[in-house]
């Protein structure tokens, strides 16, 4: 009898496949909804940890009748993507390991692995200093004395989730330069070779992150990430 042209090499039709990817996405969602949701339920601790870089002495106001719950709603989702994330990397990860090779395995999981935690410990940075510089200094600002800040709930949060995102994709340097460099795209010459282009061009986007105008906080925030770019050129020598 010929071979079902629908049929993979591990012996599973393309029907199963599909089964086992929606498999993999369901229980993705459900993690993501039970983890929003126990994220809702901890209103108090949770908004308390977000908001500690105010201060005790600063206080947002809230001019929308809706944005408190609806803010709590997001922040919830959010939180709760955050937790579930490396859950739903797994299971999907579970759907795709079969079509790999042993070697491919092993690289995909330290791929994962050190993607997860370079980005959280972008979003670290993010929350203990940069995003608390940030804010402090753009609600001080003022372009005239007439002019008295008020800094809105929605802002907050806009600014916290905004900066912890770039923070978080920036660290992704190395993992990215190194999935580059295995499909052949990127080589260590060029990294070498810019440099001093990337230096600058950090400096710009931590002038644009940390609009102080401190040299301390410029390179407080450009050296780590020009470090993981270092980092980068060894990893892929």
């Amino acid at each position: 009898m010929a071979n079902d042209p629908m049929e993979h090499k591990d012996g599973l039709s393309f029907w199963d496949h599909l089964d086992e990817l929606r498999s993999a996405l369901l229980k993705s969602l459900s993690a993501w909804l039970v983890a929003s949701v126990a994220a809702f339920v901890c209103k108090e601790p949770l908004f308390a940890v977000l908001m500690k870089p105010l201060g005790p002495e600063q206080k947002l106001i809230n001019i929308d009748v809706t944005a408190q719950f609806v803010t709590h709603v997001q922040v919830a989702l959010c939180i709760g993507f955050v937790v579930a994330l490396p859950l739903m990397i797994w299971w999907l990860y579970g759907f795709v390991a079969p079509a790999l090779y042993r070697q491919e395995k092993r690289y995909t999981v330290i791929f994962m692995v050190c993607a997860v935690l370079l980005f959280a410990a972008g979003v670290a940075l993010n929350y203990f200093l940069i995003f608390p510089l940030s804010f402090r200094f753009l609600s001080e600002y003022q372009v005239s004395p007439t002019v008295v800040n008020q800094i809105s709930l929605s802002s907050y949060f806009s600014l916290l989730l905004v900066l912890s995102i770039l923070m978080g994709l920036l660290f992704e340097v190395p993992v990215v330069t190194w999935l580059l460099s295995r499909l052949g795209i990127l080589r260590p010459e060029y990294l070498k070779r810019y440099r001093r282009h990337v230096f600058v061009a950090l400096l710009i986007v931590a002038a644009v992150i940390t609009p102080t105008g401190d040299p301390f906080t410029l390179l407080l925030v450009t050296l780590p990430v020009y470090g993981l770019y270092e980092l980068s050129i060894l990893i892929i020598r």
